[in-house]
């Protein structure tokens, strides 16, 4: 399976709803401190914080429907920088947000932490 048939099927998973108050611009933070996916290299678990924050236009995401997204990374090999990435692609694909930033923040490993922002205005 290619990482683009794999990501549409990730992204079937996210539910919406209309946003209530298109006409305001409003700030929705969602914190899910018990991301999981696994290094490529090591296959070892990684752990990761990931905070997300945005202004939607028409759309809100559902929270189940994103924890049941966020959890298809538990056995999922990919690196911090590519999955940060790949699940603010998959979010502004559904959602459409005015603006949107990822942070994910990883557990030490070896000493080690790594934070991954990515960012994105009006759904580029």
């Amino acid at each position: 399976m290619s990482d683009d048939s794999r990501g549409d099927d990730f992204r079937q998973t996210l539910e919406t709803f209309e946003n209530q108050h298109p006409g305001r611009d409003y700030t929705i933070e969602i914190v899910c401190p018990e991301f999981t996916s696994v290094c490529p290299k090591t296959g070892q678990p990684d752990f990761g914080v990931l905070t997300i924050r945005y202004v939607p236009e028409a759309l809100c995401v559902e929270l189940k429907s994103l924890k049941f997204y966020l959890q298809r990374f538990r056995n999922e090999g990919i690196f911090y920088e590519n999955v940060t990435n790949r699940i603010l692609d998959d979010l502004i694909a559904v959602l459409g947000p005015r603006r949107m930033t990822l942070v994910a923040a990883f557990t030490a490993r070896g000493g080690i932490t790594t934070t991954v922002t990515a960012s994105s205005e009006s759904g580029t």
